[in-house]
């Protein structure tokens, strides 16, 4: 089994703490980084200062109710953009309302996960998404 980099996009400092705790609980070593809105994201996809030193992720948990720049803009940035666009990025937000949804696979998200509230089911769904990432999807190289 292989280790992912993965970059979290959450401004909730909870949820972003949940998911890393479900990540440090996995089976190998998964680097985790996180900022806390779209603008920061992008700043650190393009290695924009203070980010001069980030690794390409291998994955992106994007949040899409954010401050400044939400998970919507991100995603269409991120998709629209050839240095980026091949990065995996699964939706993980507590909207599962439809028009969301079908926005976020429309601009090109890879999944589309509705946060779940109890701590145990989130956790699950945290690792599930990193299994499936480590052990069986095939991924673009990084840099």
């Amino acid at each position: 089994m292989r280790s992912l980099q993965i970059l979290i996009v959450d401004d909730d400092d909870a949820d972003a703490l949940m998911i890393e705790e479900a990540l440090e609980n996995s089976e190998t070593t998964t680097v985790v980084s996180r900022v806390a809105d779209g603008r920061e994201a992008l700043d650190y996809l393009t290695r924009a200062a203070p980010y001069e030193a980030a690794h390409r992720p291998d994955l992106i948990l994007l949040d899409l109710n954010m401050p400044r720049m939400d998970g919507r803009e991100t995603l269409a940035a991120i998709k629209s953009d050839e240095r980026l666009k091949a990065i995996p990025v699964v939706i993980l937000t507590t909207s599962g309302a439809e028009p969301d949804i079908t926005s976020s696979y429309q601009h090109r998200a890879n999944a589309y996960v509705t946060k779940p509230f109890n701590l145990d089911d989130f956790e699950a769904t945290v690792r599930q998404i990193d299994r499936f990432y480590r052990e069986v999807a095939v991924l673009p190289p990084g840099d």
